[in-house]
């Protein structure tokens, strides 16, 4: 009994344990909803062990199939069309006897063709992928190993999440992981995210703060802390999380210490991390979407045509069904057997289910294959077009969606971003205005209108980046790091040793930011530095305010804010980031600062406190400064140290290499240390900063307020190195920074409006010395809001704004971006293709107008509106006013067309310019129909100050309201949300990283590559595809009403007159390949008349090639050949005694020719790649019915085509009837396009026309000038004559 009951306890306690082991998984599952928490793999807590399990590994799979899944999951892949669902129906619908039409196995043909071809590409794609993953799965990485208590190679699939995994330099990341160790004695690693994002320039990763491992060799068994973090999310830029150590204390996590699969270790020895996410969880994996899939205005056109063609078909065999009913139920005394037990009705019905299956050529089943096949190839050449290739960066045009090519030839309105898109987005230092005095720099805008002319003559050739303060080409990868790694570039099929090579070499990278003119200093502005080593400015000046010692403190201030208030990485060709802070020691220790602040008598960071240095009584150095005060001659001394500073300190500073991740940051440091404030080294507590006059400062960094859209400011917090003060240096947008400054200077401000009328991008300085009580109120909530996991961005931009408050105005920033080049031309072609242009950017209203009239966008006669109002009631009010003076302004202003046409060369119009507030008013549901009245009259419309949100409504308000085909451009992240909602959305790879690109359905280098790609490709594809639909739709109806008429003799009985293969195969193959040849390269007008003429991409627009109109042309044609394609062989072959096979020979013949000429005919091209392709159809037709003529005797029951063909094609009269059916059927298309022609000409050919009587005239005017001359001097014809030169131009004119 005890046995039994210990049995029966033990039993139960081990349901128990398993009950509760199930409990723990499943509110551990319940738990991952909501939050991952990440120990290391070797813990001993079984609950976190079990939970550790239950996140996914990494190894990755983005194929679609499995060997067993393939076959189901593919068919039902491709029963989502309709098409393929309808033909499987029909091939089983021939099984059943009562309707077969003819063998039921013929009729499998053509749906498992297709359905074969498309699943081969499904194949082949899905083994393409199967090749890449299984590489990215077997790349080596090493993990430790908890009971070998050492690293070990492991292949990526096999990391888990809470491997500790260590990494050297240039290997790739396996897997998103926590940074707790770096071999950088600050803690810091860089990163190159370049297969991530496309940005090209170094990133910077911080060690998770407040371990107690830093600064000795990481021992993964020492950590024992707990990781509580987000679940995965795809957003690249956010991590949000804290780490808890074992004492209890938590700190916040943030996207800096997280290293991104994919990304790559540069200049780094060694880093350490913990896995977090792995996998399909990681952030790389989750932003891996593939090609971009949208539909096409013309496929939904197609879509509604294919459902009339269904409508045909059916009217076709309840005609069919009604004439067989009444057929026999007239019937007396058949000659023939008839089954008389079935009733006209339901012999009827059986006819209409034969009807459907002899007729379904008529839902052209190979049209769907056929427009995926043109448009991939239409793609081929628009990315291997050499127009769109970009030299200078190697790049091509990418076509990310791979279905809307001809939505590219129907752009209605065109909406760009300014900055990147239309210009360079290589920001120079232009001019700058401190404490309310404006600095020109008159020889830096010299020097870039001298550059800007090399630059126009050098267009077109290879440039490599330099340094804008050295002349040596940047390498980025440090030479220190030796380690050879796999690339990503190994996965596209480069080898190892490939990426090793390049690696050696010095390699330009389009998104290291740096300026690439050197900042000519403003000699106004250095004479005012030189004080700094001045010894005429007293102490005594200092303590009385005197203004020269305030306005330089202000320009030390404004300089040091520009070299410090940034996330710049320092590095130099030979050393790492790292290690350039050890080039050299600083130059003075700091009680050696404050000493030579007390001999100048001069304390330029404090007097805009209330502190000062200490004094230093009869020191040597106070000693030196009262000698210097009664001898000139030592001032004069410290005046030229000062100028032999500036003058060496370019060659110390011209190995320091400034990578950014925005060009205005990278303009702004090259600026400060134009003036010998630089920025040499940047570690995750401090900068170091040399400073003219003081040399290297070590400036604590406290904090980071980083840069974001709402708030349109950065700011750093330091302690200041001299006071020990708490000091905030702030730069931003001039709309904000001028809000949330105490007393905004007028003068500033009348400058910053002067930068922007000279179309320059404008930034504001200001610093803030908050109280210690309010730093440490605001650092308590500052850490509660970086250590929290929910609402966290909500609760950093508060607090970010509670200290950016009563800023102290230092000074503003003019910065040039200069415009790409032919962009004004590009602008001008696309408004004479008749595509509307509006800008959307976020810069100054002066600056946007400037760089209108720039890219000729706004012309000297246009008329500009202005929208600026206060309030919702002021803005209806001004929209009504607009519109009135608009509709009074466009009858005087088509008066004077014609007069400012011919003076200016452009069309005067008006341009509405609105800023965002307004925008933001007129976009509401009550000034919509105002807004959108108003800006349809208008020329082009210029949204300032406008957000990425603003941008989309913008764009989805005209694409939705006016139903017009939109297309919006643009390179950054702000413009992601814009080019989703257009049509067509195409991404810039300029300076701004891939946001764009990646968000976009195609991608290209330069704005100018615009004008090819839609008034050439756009117009290609439009009218290759329109015609080929067409084509396509024509050439089965033509076929299918042959065996239509043919019911009218047979009783309507589903009979034909042609064997059943050919009737398969003539869709099929013999009439497949000329239309898919015609649809990639007929070319209805040369590339070049195209671009030289925009107005026939408008021309092509208005009067489209496929519309309801022409659909049903089209099918009308289609009727009457097959009229004359049947009735003309029907009439000769009358009375006598063919059978219904001879009589359908000369009718497949024709009726084949037909179509292949109707083809020559619609094709504007004609190559020979054309003429042999029809040439191979037309042999592959007689080929194969020749031979099925004498090889086959049982193969098409119950008729017999032996001999056939070969009788028929022996007799004249065969040929007499296809010759006289060709013509018949063909010449009145020919004579209705020539008489349509000749009455209303298109566009395209009138300037086929004009071009034509240009070069006719121009040649007999010359042999007439040739005839004169030879008469009279006796002139040669010849190039160095210097007389011929007059005679030409009067000839010509």
């Amino acid at each position: 009994m005890q046995t039994s009951s210990e049995h029966s306890s033990s039993v139960l306690e081990s349901h128990n344990s398993s009950f509760e082991r199930l409990f723990r998984l499943h509110s551990g599952k319940e738990h991952l909803r909501k939050k991952r928490i990440v120990v290391p793999h070797s813990t001993e807590d079984e609950e976190l062990s079990e939970l550790l399990k239950l996140y996914k590994g990494n190894k990755i799979r983005t194929t679609k199939y499995s060997l067993l899944s393939f076959l189901p999951k593919n068919l039902f892949e491709q029963l989502h069309r309709f098409a393929n669902v309808y033909f499987i129906f029909l091939a089983a619908l021939n099984f059943v006897p009562v309707v077969e039409a003819f063998q039921p196995e013929i009729s499998l043909i053509p749906i498992i063709l297709v359905l074969s071809v498309t699943a081969v590409k499904d194949i082949w794609e899905d083994y393409c992928r199967f090749k890449v993953d299984h590489l990215i799965n077997r790349l080596l990485c090493h993990v430790y190993c908890s009971t070998q208590k050492t690293y070990v190679d492991k292949c990526w699939m096999d990391v888990r999440v809470g491997d500790f995994v260590r990494l050297s330099c240039n290997e790739i990341i396996p897997a998103d992981m926590l940074l707790l160790y770096s071999s950088d004695p600050r803690g810091v690693c860089y990163i190159e995210t370049a297969n991530l994002d496309g940005e090209t320039n170094l990133k910077q990763r911080e060690v998770v703060s407040g371990l107690p491992l830093q600064g000795v060799e990481f021992t993964p068994e020492s950590f024992c802390s707990r990781i509580e973090c987000e679940n995965p999310k795809n957003d690249l830029s956010r991590f949000r999380g804290y780490i808890e150590h074992s004492s209890g204390v938590r700190i916040g996590l943030q996207s800096s210490n997280l290293l991104l699969r994919s990304c790559t270790i540069r200049n780094t020895e060694t880093v350490i991390g913990i896995v977090v996410y792995a996998g399909h969880e990681t952030k790389a994996m989750m932003n891996n979407s593939g090609p971009r899939y949208k539909r096409s205005q013309l496929e939904k056109r197609l879509n509604m045509d294919i459902l009339w063609c269904v409508v045909l078909l059916i009217i076709m065999c309840l005609s069919a069904a009604i004439g067989h009913g009444l057929w026999l139920k007239n019937l007396n005394d058949p000659v023939f057997q008839v089954d008389d037990e079935t009733s006209p009705a339901l012999a009827g019905f059986y006819v209409f289910w034969t009807m459907i299956i002899v007729l379904q050529v008529l839902i052209p089943i190979s049209l769907y294959v056929s427009i995926e096949v043109v448009k991939l190839g239409q793609i081929y050449f628009i990315h291997n077009d050499l127009a769109l290739y970009n030299e200078q960066l190697d790049s091509r045009i990418q076509c990310r969606a791979l279905n809307i090519t001809e939505d590219l030839g129907q752009i209605q309105y065109l909406f760009s971003d300014k900055t990147g898109t239309l210009t360079e987005n290589k920001m120079v230092f232009r001019r700058c205005s401190i404490y309310g005095v404006e600095y020109p720099h008159e020889e830096n805008g010299r020097r870039l209108e001298v550059y800007e002319a090399e630059k126009n003559e050098a267009a077109g050739q290879s440039v490599t980046l330099k340094s804008g303060c050295s002349g040596k080409s940047l390498s980025y990868r440090s030479l220190s790091c030796n380690r050879s790694s796999v690339s990503l570039h190994t996965l596209t099929a480069e080898s190892a040793e490939e990426d090793d090579q390049v690696s050696s070499h010095v390699q330009p990278r389009t998104n290291a930011f740096c300026s690439r003119m050197e900042v000519v200093p403003d000699p106004q502005l250095v004479r005012k530095l030189k004080l700094l080593c001045s010894p005429v400015v007293h102490l005594s000046d200092c303590s009385s305010g005197n203004t020269s010692t305030l306005e330089l403190s202000y320009i030390t201030d404004f300089f040091l804010a520009l070299a410090i208030c940034n996330t710049v990485v320092v590095s130099s060709p030979s050393q790492s980031p790292h290690e350039a802070s050890e080039i050299r020691t600083p130059l003075k220790s700091l009680e050696e600062i404050k000493q030579m602040f007390q001999r100048f008598s001069f304390a330029p960071f404090s007097a805009l406190t209330s502190h000062s240095p200490p004094q230093i009584k009869d020191s040597p150095q106070s000693r030196a400064s009262r000698d210097t005060k009664t001898n000139p001659d030592m001032a004069g001394q410290g005046v030229e140290n000062l100028n032999r500073e500036m003058d060496s300190d370019g060659d110390t500073h011209s190995e320091l290499l400034y990578e950014a991740e925005s060009p205005d940051e990278a303009a702004l440091v090259h600026a400060a240390q134009a003036y010998c404030c630089t920025l040499r080294c940047r570690t995750a507590e401090s900068l170091l900063v040399d400073l003219p006059g003081l040399g290297s400062l070590a400036v604590p960094l406290l904090h980071i307020l980083p840069f974001d859209s709402n708030r349109k400011r950065m700011s750093v917090v330091v302690r200041h190195p001299l006071t020990g003060q708490v000091v905030v240096y702030t730069k931003g947008a001039d709309s904000v920074i001028m809000d949330l400054a105490e007393t905004p200077k007028e003068q500033t401000q009348k400058h910053l409006d002067s930068y922007a009328r000279e179309g320059l991008r404008t930034l504001c300085i200001a610093k803030k010395v908050p109280l210690l009580e309010e730093y440490d109120v605001w650092l308590k909530d500052q850490l509660l809001a970086e250590s929290s996991i929910e609402n966290r961005e909500e609760l950093l931009l508060a607090s970010a704004e509670r200290l950016e408050t009563n800023l102290t105005l230092l000074g503003t920033t003019g910065i040039v971006d200069r415009l790409q080049e032919e962009v004004p031309e590009t602008i001008e072609t696309l408004q004479r293709a008749g595509i509307k242009v509006w800008v959307l950017t976020g810069d100054k209203q002066e600056t946007a107008i400037n760089i209108a009239y720039a890219c000729k966008l706004l012309h000297a006669n246009d008329q500009l509106l202005t929208a600026n109002c206060g309030s919702k009631n002021a803005c209806a009010a001004l929209l009504e006013e607009l519109k009135l003076e608009v509709q009074c302004g466009e009858g005087s202003m088509t008066d004077l067309t014609a007069r400012v046409e011919s003076s200016l060369g452009s069309v005067a119009g008006f341009i509405l310019v609105i800023d965002g507030r307004t925008l933001n008013w007129a976009l509401q549901e009550e000034l919509k129909s105002n807004f959108l009245e108003l800006t349809c009259r208008c020329k082009a419309v210029i949204c300032c100050r406008s957000t990425p949100l603003q941008k989309s409504q913008v764009v989805q308000l005209i694409r939705d309201q006016l139903g017009v085909m939109t297309l919006a451009v643009g390179d950054g992240a702000n413009d992601v949300s814009m080019i989703q909602v257009a049509d067509v959305g195409i991404g810039i790879s300029g300076q701004e990283g891939m946001q764009a690109v990646m968000s976009s359905d195609f991608a290209i280098s330069r704005f100018k590559h615009l004008s090819k790609l839609l008034l050439v490709h756009g117009h290609w594809c439009y009218s290759r595809l329109a015609n080929m639909i067409l084509y396509f739709i024509y050439k089965n109806v033509m076929y299918v009403n042959l065996l239509f008429w043919y019911q009218f003799f047979c009783g309507f009985s589903g009979s034909v007159m042609t064997n059943s293969w050919v009737l398969i195969f003539f869709n099929l193959i013999f009439t497949s390949i000329p239309p898919l040849i015609y649809g990639i390269l007929d070319q209805d007008t040369p590339a070049d008349t195209l671009m030289e003429q925009p107005e026939l991409y408008q021309a092509a627009h208005t009067s489209k090639v496929y519309v309801p109109n022409m659909f049903w042309i089209t099918v009308l044609d289609a009727f009457y050949q097959s009229l004359v394609c049947f009735f003309v062989p029907y009439f000769a072959f009358a009375g006598s005694d063919v059978g219904e096979l001879s009589f359908g020979s000369p009718i497949n013949t024709s009726a084949l020719l037909i179509i292949l000429l109707h083809q020559v005919i619609e094709s504007k091209t004609l190559t020979w790649i054309h003429i042999l392709v029809l040439v191979l159809s037309g042999s592959s037709y007689f080929g194969f019915v020749l031979l099925f003529s004498v090889l086959c005797v049982t193969c098409s029951p119950p008729t017999n085509p032996l001999g056939v063909e070969t009788l028929q094609m022996s007799q004249p009269l065969f040929y007499i009837i296809c010759i006289l059916t060709i013509v018949m059927a063909l010449l009145p298309r020919l004579l209705l396009r020539a008489l349509h022609n000749t009455l209303h000409p298109s566009a395209v050919l009138k300037s086929d026309q004009m071009d034509r009587m240009n070069a006719e005239k121009y040649s007999r005017r010359m042999l007439c000038w040739t005839r004169s001359h030879s008469r009279g001097n006796r002139l040669s014809v010849c190039a160095d004559n210097a007389g011929l030169e007059p005679s030409v131009a009067e000839v010509v004119s």
